[in-house]
């Protein structure tokens, strides 16, 4: 994620705090002053910062948090709320008009932001909602760019209006409504076209279609691995265009984040979503409070959770309660295995999944090495290369069983015993967990995902 860094050097400062017992105001301001460096290192606004340390600072050093039985707590808690409330502190939607007039969206942004693929990302969320939306390809000058978009909205089940005529932007965006309003589309997403830099022409053409047509959401779509700038071009948009909300590109990436935490102090306008990868479903709502947890290290099981909802049908959800009680009873097979792959696939993978989980104090770089992906996906192909009989059966992988199967995996058969022994030591193991039989003083998460993909299994349960 993008404030892996920030993260880490943030937890080292609530950790050294931790440490004290009770705190003095001396502490506290030392505390403070390493905040503000983490949060420069991570290219957050120079004045947003000062203010933000400024407010933490004042709060902090109050009769309430000195005096308290866990001060080193009461600072994380102020730091966590200010942080909320730095980045906007309620969630923002975007609003659709009443009755069946289409809401009109425009997407504007530089070349390279990920304009298109985020139009369609949108209109994919949309449609999810019951809503019926039409991208507009507006983006003429670029090549592919209306490709782009047709392949994208194919994907997502839903149409494309394109003239490839020469004819103008403002123009095609006319058309486009006529052609809603004759096919009953409700949402219009108009993708326009971006340019390397900022300039007349282009804040010209958006302006020209807004005359054009009734635009109700201006959506600005920002590079976050740009840092600063992003937060420079929404100013420059919002004073020459006027925009509604930001949508932020590449959060997965390895930028610093600095331009979620600074975007809405310096331009006062709302982050409404955030791009979390490639995949045209890895668009994640904004939620200030969930992200201020998340960059504390403290985790985003409700993300998680939505995430879930999205991802599995009611098929999944039926399979997973099935599964779910097969493990409580240590009955779980390798055809479970393979289910769980494939949801854990739909909600991102389980480095995904374990970076929203609290407690776990996982970084990007803990994660790679505690998931091994190459070996995951071996120990797919040692199961896909058993019978169904084998699959429900383990019981009966002879040592003849055994080397078929290596020779199937293009593995070597201690590979193959390896992964069976893991997997009757984790049935074992799973079904004192379910039972009750669980130690006293032992961490059931840890238990549940210590061996997960790793070095030396590949467990996604």
């Amino acid at each position: 994620m993008a404030f892996e860094s920030l993260t880490d050097k943030l937890n080292q400062v609530f950790r050294n705090l931790s440490g004290k017992g009770r705190l003095t105001e001396g502490d506290v301001k030392t505390a403070m002053r390493e905040v503000k460096m983490a949060l420069l290192e991570a290219d957050v606004n120079f004045k947003v910062v000062k203010k933000f340390v400024s407010t933490v600072e004042e709060r902090a050093v109050g009769a309430d948090v000195m005096n308290g039985l866990n001060p080193a707590q009461m600072v994380i808690k102020i730091v966590n709320e200010e942080m909320t409330d730095l980045m906007g502190s309620d969630t923002t939607e975007i609003r659709f008009e009443p009755g069946r007039e289409a809401t009109v969206i425009m997407m504007a942004g530089l070349q390279g932001a990920g304009k298109t693929t985020t139009a369609a990302k949108l209109a994919g969320k949309f449609k999810s909602k019951g809503r019926k939306p039409l991208l507009v390809a507006l983006d003429i000058y670029r090549p592919a760019a209306i490709r782009q978009l047709q392949v994208n909205a194919q994907k997502q089940g839903v149409d494309v209006f394109a003239l490839e005529d020469g004819t103008k932007p403002a123009r095609i965006a006319e058309a486009a409504m006529r052609h809603a309003r004759e096919n009953g589309e409700t949402v219009v997403i108009l993708d326009t076209a971006g340019r390397l830099q900022i300039d007349e022409a282009m804040m010209q053409e958006l302006s020209d279609i807004k005359k054009a047509v009734t635009v109700h959401q201006t959506v600005l779509v920002v590079d976050a691995m740009t840092g600063q700038e992003a937060v420079n071009v929404a100013k420059t948009f919002d004073e020459k265009v006027g925009v509604d909300g930001v949508i932020l590109t590449k959060m997965d990436g390895d930028t610093r984040g600095g331009a979620a935490l600074s975007i809405k102090a310096v331009t006062g306008k709302p982050i409404l979503y955030v791009g979390m990868g490639e995949k045209l479903s890895d668009l994640e709502q904004f939620h200030p409070d969930r992200m201020a947890s998340r960059i504390l290290g403290m985790g985003d099981v409700l993300t998680l959770i939505d995430k879930a909802r999205e991802a599995l049908d009611q098929e999944d959800e039926d399979k997973s309660r099935d599964m779910a009680g097969r493990v409580r009873k240590g009955k779980f097979d390798f055809n479970d295995y393979l289910e769980s792959m494939k949801q854990m696939r739909k909600m991102g993978g389980m480095s995904s999944i374990l970076s929203m989980l609290p407690g776990l104090g996982m970084s990007r770089d803990m994660l790679e090495g505690a998931i091994d992906e190459k070996q995951l996906k071996q120990t797919e192909a040692i199961i896909l290369s058993m019978t169904p009989q084998e699959r429900a059966n383990p019981k009966i992988l002879s040592p003849q069983r055994k080397f078929r199967i290596a020779k199937g995996s293009g593995c070597d058969i201690a590979t193959v015993n390896r992964f069976i022994k893991q997997f009757n030591q984790m049935q074992k193991m799973m079904k004192q967990m379910g039972g009750g039989g669980r130690r006293r003083g032992r961490n059931p998460m840890a238990g549940m995902f210590g061996g997960m993909g790793g070095r030396r299994g590949g467990f996604p349960f």
